[in-house]
């Protein structure tokens, strides 16, 4: 790698090893939140076998398969009608990944793409885990049993430049010396109207730690684009409230617990049906940035091309369909939805944002947006 880092420079961020599993796993299951999670998702007679299990688990591996892999499913289980998914044959058993994802919640769509992985015989990823986001011990035990590494957000220039060069000789020396894949999101943080695009500042990052022109270097980390499309937007109410504030204000302040408090909406609200896809490696697609000139132009057309992949395997919904004909006043796409499926949306856009406050058009304008959106990049990305 040209950045001068060393395995013991990412003492900070890592995930834990498994001599550290558990220490972690004792101190999980001693907090009374951890209580409320098994009351949540398991039946009662589970509780005491599923303490015994972590009180003796010693690696991340078990931890996973034992309990995280059961969690999720059981989260799925309550929160959803289904989960499908799509594409897991373009991936080689045992190469490792980078995995550029839509981020719609906070923990799902990381999680349910290990349960996938680990049901069609892959290894799990690492996960990325903004600091925002550890805001006490057990979160943080959590997180960083489960494969998680910390990506600092904030700074001055001068931090924000090292962590970024950190944060991108870590994945690349996880993906390439290790042999482990990373998730990532496509942007920093959640997106809050349904424009999911890449950053090309995302990929400048990433493209640090290599050598060379920006086909080889990232080349290197075997990219793979992942859609995640939930039938109902996670925590969709509190992401108008923040697209609301931030259209007044240009700003967007967090109260104290707010992440913590997305991440229990997200995991506990209805999400309908969801689909995870796995895209096609862009190994041969990087090609294509020979053909620019410029590094920047090089980025741009990389982003374009993982946008592409991502809405060629989003699932549309008939939600999705529904808002789009509304917001075009249009009856486009009617032949994917029903009379009862738009009167239901209906009710249910009612129930979603009765409790929000100010412009009421505003406020409809911004809910249809977030699933009317994914249609819009559709039609354009897959002329």
């Amino acid at each position: 790698m040209n950045l001068m880092f060393r395995e013991e420079d990412f003492e900070d961020i890592r995930p834990y090893h498994d001599d550290e599993i558990n220490p972690a796993l004792r101190r999980i299951i001693s907090n009374p939140v951890f209580d409320t999670i098994l009351d949540f998702f398991f039946p009662y007679d589970e509780k005491d076998k599923i303490r015994k299990l972590l009180s003796e688990t010693r690696s991340v591996y078990s931890f996973q398969k034992n309990f995280v892999d059961r969690l999720v499913r059981a989260i799925v289980s309550k929160s959803s009608s289904g989960l499908t998914c799509s594409g897991f044959e373009n991936l080689t058993p045992g190469k490792a990944y980078l995995f550029i994802s839509n981020h719609r919640d906070i923990v799902l769509d990381s999680a349910i793409l290990q349960i996938l992985l680990f049901e069609h015989g892959h290894n799990t990823s690492e996960i990325t885990f903004g600091s925002n986001l550890m805001v006490n011990q057990f979160v943080i035990d959590l997180g960083k049993s489960n494969r998680m590494f910390r990506v600092v957000r904030g700074g001055s220039s001068r931090e924000l430049l090292h962590n970024s060069q950190q944060l991108s000789a870590y994945i690349r020396y996880t993906i390439v010396s290790k042999g482990i894949s990373v998730w990532i999101a496509q942007r920093p943080g959640r997106t809050k109207n349904g424009n999911d695009r890449t950053e090309t500042s995302l990929l400048k990052m990433l493209n640090m730690s290599g050598r060379g022109k920006p086909e080889d270097s990232l080349h290197e980390l075997n990219i793979v684009p992942c859609t995640v499309s939930y039938e109902y937007e996670p925590c969709c109410a509190l992401k108008i409230k923040e697209l609301i504030a931030t259209s007044l204000t240009g700003t967007y302040q967090k109260q104290p617990g707010e992440d913590l408090n997305s991440i229990i909406k997200g995991i506990m609200q209805q999400k309908g049906r969801i689909h995870f896809a796995i895209g096609s490696p862009l190994d041969k697609s990087l090609g294509q940035l020979s053909n620019e000139s410029t590094f920047n132009r090089k980025i741009n057309t990389l982003a374009a091309i993982i946008d592409k992949e991502m809405y060629r395997n989003f699932r549309l919904w008939p939600n999705n369909y529904i808002s789009w004909d509304i917001q075009n006043h249009s009856g486009r796409f009617r032949e994917f939805y029903t009379p009862d499926d738009k009167a239901k949306f209906l009710e249910y856009m009612e129930n979603e944002t009765g409790g929000l406050t100010g412009d009421r058009n505003m406020i409809n304008d911004l809910f249809l947006q977030i699933y009317a959106n994914p249609v819009s990049n559709y039609l354009t990305l897959n002329r």
